[in-house]
């Protein structure tokens, strides 16, 4: 079975004890250890993978709340490195009557931002692995270098490099993604994940099937749109598949998305993919969409990001 090798950030996630307009009592915040690439690799950890993450936190109380987490589900934390240059960064998370949230980062500085190639293990691509990334680790040049750097070593070790947008458009300066700079990360990977709305910032005035069929001749092999509780589009050189995922009443969406990556993680990683035309094996594709759909449909279910993923019980049963 192939490893999981999550980079980028490792942060706590400050949630709120109020849904929509809720406003009796007092207001509190419960800490949940969180980032999406850190999300992702608790959400292959307790898919039974062996899951790895890479990443900076600060030599702090929140630091260490991360470490004993990540380890707590399962994940080899060899990888994490801490730094007394910066905090541990956190985010205060509100959520709506639907479990929809807004995010309130305390970013940067931030010891996540701090990491750079010459803190990656000795010999972390020396077999072939699935690397994931997000483009949290683009907003700051030097971080950005390092990110990008990175999936580059990633695909020349034979690795299958994962990228799951996710963009968070307050941690960008004046708010302003830098579409062009995350498009060159997408354009590094196999394997891409946008929810709509991702996609229609990232393509800007460029018609959308065009957009998509210039991330499949770059090197993408499979890119999934994600539309929250609606239908999942999978598209392959071959063509588009469609998949709707399972009705529930969402709590908290804040893994949905992480659980699904995770979930078709695992698929790829138990699968052949280093046989070239993995993407278009209909049945091989068709359940891991149907893994993925139900991670990420358990996850919404739950408050919080680690505690909130699914094991392989949880979604077989």
């Amino acid at each position: 079975m192939t490893p999981v090798i999550a980079f980028g950030e490792a942060l706590v996630d400050m949630l709120s004890n109020r849904l929509g307009n809720a406003v009796e009592g007092p207001e509190t915040f419960t800490p949940y250890a969180g980032g999406a690439p850190a999300n992702v690799a608790v959400a292959c950890a307790r898919l039974g993978l062996s899951s790895h993450f890479l990443g900076m936190i600060g030599d702090d109380y929140f630091g260490r709340f991360l470490e004993q987490q990540l380890s707590l589900h399962g994940v080899d934390i060899s990888g994490v490195v801490r730094t007394h240059e910066a905090r541990t960064a956190l985010a205060f998370v509100s959520r709506d009557e639907h479990g929809e949230r807004t995010f309130d980062f305390y970013r940067p500085p931030a010891a996540d931002l701090l990491y750079r190639v010459e803190h990656l293990p000795v010999g972390i691509f020396a077999q072939p692995a699935i690397v994931h990334m997000c483009s949290n680790s683009l907003t700051d040049p030097d971080i950005a270098d390092t990110t990008l750097t990175i999936a580059e070593m990633a695909k020349r070790a034979n690795s299958l490099v994962s990228v799951d947008a996710n963009l968070r458009h307050n941690l960008w300066q004046g708010h302003k993604v830098d579409t062009a700079l995350v498009t060159r990360l997408i354009d590094l990977a196999q394997l891409v994940k946008l929810s709509s709305e991702e996609l229609d910032t990232l393509r800007g005035d460029h018609p959308r099937e065009d957009w998509l069929a210039e991330r499949l001749t770059a090197g993408a092999r499979l890119i999934v749109i994600t539309d929250g509780p609606g239908s999942i589009a999978a598209y392959t050189a071959n063509g588009v598949t469609h998949m709707t995922p399972p009705k529930v009443q969402a709590v908290d969406t804040t893994a949905g998305g992480d659980a699904f990556i995770g979930g078709l993680l695992a698929a790829l990683a138990e699968h052949n993919w280093q046989q070239e035309g993995w993407q278009h094996d209909t049945a091989f594709l068709n359940q891991a969409l149907t893994l993925a759909c139900r991670c990420g449909a358990h996850a919404v279910t739950r408050p919080g990001a680690y505690s909130a993923l699914p094991t392989r019980n949880d979604v077989m049963s």
